[in-house]
């Protein structure tokens, strides 16, 4: 079992843990959000890594309101599926959203099928590991609503706020 470390961010909106293989950054959580430490498989060790140096950097970059110019190199643990949604995730422009349906319509087009279910995307965006970085707190209701975060409605809010993201 590979070794895991987790290291602690003080940002504007709450404390943040990030975790890693040593290599790459595994997750990012606001603390006490739904499925915090989702990719913690074994005691993890805290400690400082050169990856959380650089995520502190991108995390400092954001919440200073400006758009970070780079991106930690990223390790996504989870299924084929959600893996997918997450690239598409990364894909929207700091300051965008993008509805549920349209990542459906994108990863329907990937897979060569005729559709596939805005809830099925809802569920993998819901478990992405790396909040932020991986920007789910950009997808939004078809109606343009704010629909679900698992780190709290309040926090998107903000967080498209920071944005200067319209809602």
């Amino acid at each position: 079992m590979e070794k895991e470390y987790t290291y602690h961010y003080d940002s504007p909106l709450g404390a943040i843990t990030m975790s890693s293989d040593g290599e790459a950054l595994t997750g990012l959580w606001f603390e006490g959000q739904k499925y915090f430490g989702s990719t913690l498989t074994s005691e993890s060790e805290q400690k400082n890594l050169s990856v959380f140096e650089e995520t502190i950097c991108w995390l400092d970059v954001y919440f200073e309101g400006k758009k970070p110019d780079f991106i930690p190199k990223l390790k996504l643990k989870g299924t084929k599926f959600r893996r997918m949604v997450w690239e598409i995730l990364l894909e929207i422009p700091y300051g965008q959203t993008m509805t549920y349906k349209e990542i459906a319509d994108k990863v329907a087009k990937q897979r060569g099928m005729e559709s596939m279910s805005a809830q099925a995307v809802g569920g993998a965006v819901g478990h992405n590991p790396i909040s932020l970085i991986v920007p789910c707190h950009r997808v939004i209701g078809t109606d343009g609503s704010l629909t679900g975060y698992a780190g709290g409605m309040e926090k998107k809010a903000e967080l498209l706020k920071m944005e200067h993201v319209d809602i």
